[in-house]
């Protein structure tokens, strides 16, 4: 257990018997009131950000997770398989644990994903990957960059808008955090 006052960004907290990762906290003392600590979360389970005002004197159970390196194998429509990359055991889970990062989920990708009670809670994507256009309208000659850009669709089903000057088949680098173009692969 810790004082609220020393929680920070990043940390895992139990909150209302629900693990939460604190996005952001705010420690403010009010003129003649007491002090509080102003605390955003979210949660690891739905993905539903929360906002709570813990005292200065409550106390909050910090969570450790257990981290392990996983790479992707594939998926078969329901589960996506990975793979430990020490002891080579293979996992699955559902589309609703990765959420959005399925989209970016191509085969040997290694992610590090945290376990609580040896249950998986949440994977951590690289902060870029390499992926191929599939689908995007064809390039202009000549085309530098510019403000301009065009969709196109990769291989794993995201789209991202991308310069004028990427074609079909090209490998670009995508950022994980927003889903943007980054450069060419």
């Amino acid at each position: 257990m810790i004082a609220a006052t020393q929680l920070r960004p990043g940390m895992v907290v139990k909150f209302n018997n629900e693990l939460h990762t604190v996005f952001s906290m705010v420690h403010r003392t009010p003129g003649n009131l007491r002090g509080f600590v102003q605390a955003k979360m979210r949660n690891l389970r739905s993905g539903s950000m929360i906002e709570h005002r813990f005292s200065s004197e409550d106390k909050v159970e910090r969570i450790s997770l257990e981290e392990q390196e996983m790479e992707y194998m594939y998926d078969d429509g329901d589960y996506y398989y990975f793979m430990n990359t020490e002891n080579f055991e293979q996992m699955h889970f559902t589309k609703e644990t990765l959420g959005d990062g399925v989209d970016y989920l191509i085969p040997q990708l290694k992610v590090n994903v945290e376990f609580y009670e040896g249950k998986p809670v949440s994977v951590e994507l690289p902060p870029s990957v390499e992926m191929t256009v599939m689908e995007t309208e064809p390039g202009l000659k000549g085309a530098t960059v510019s403000n301009v850009t065009k969709a196109a669709k990769m291989d794993t089903g995201l789209v991202v808008q991308v310069p004028p000057f990427i074609n079909e088949g090209e490998k670009i680098r995508v950022s994980t955090s927003d889903a943007s173009y980054l450069e060419r692969a």
